[in-house]
């Protein structure tokens, strides 16, 4: 059975624009993988195009099948978390197994409140030109 962990420290997932984001990554795989590759990214999800961004990530080169590694980021300035109408932009944390292709995985929330940011909609108006 493969088994792959991230645990963010304290199990905090929600974070500031700026603060750090440390924890420790586990995996139990049936077989030794290439490299292990922890991300961190946001992505969005709706109508449209989605769109992705990797912001960093942390490679371990020929790990053993079981192992554990400590990791620490540092949340850039944006962009927020939010959930809109239309679009949500989410953040989260993946861990890659190369060869094997088993992932797991933890979503975290990124805003300047700490809360997540809930895009209102907006009515139309009617405007008229004089």
């Amino acid at each position: 059975m493969n088994i792959l962990s991230i645990q963010p420290r304290d199990n905090k997932t929600m974070f500031l624009p700026g603060e750090e984001l440390a924890g420790l990554v586990s995996w139990c795989l049936d077989q030794p993988p290439k490299a292990m590759e922890l991300r961190l990214f946001w992505y969005t999800k709706g109508k449209g195009i989605t769109d992705t961004g990797i912001v960093e990530n942390i490679r371990f080169e020929n790990p053993e099948p079981e192992g554990h590694r400590e990791f620490r980021f540092v949340l850039p300035d944006g962009p927020y978390s939010f959930t809109g109408t239309l679009i949500t932009l989410n953040w989260a944390l993946e861990l890659v197994a190369e060869s094997s292709h088993e992932v797991g995985r933890v979503d975290i929330l990124v805003s300047p409140s700490g809360k997540e940011i809930v895009l209102q909609r907006l009515e139309p108006r009617n405007y008229t030109h004089q």
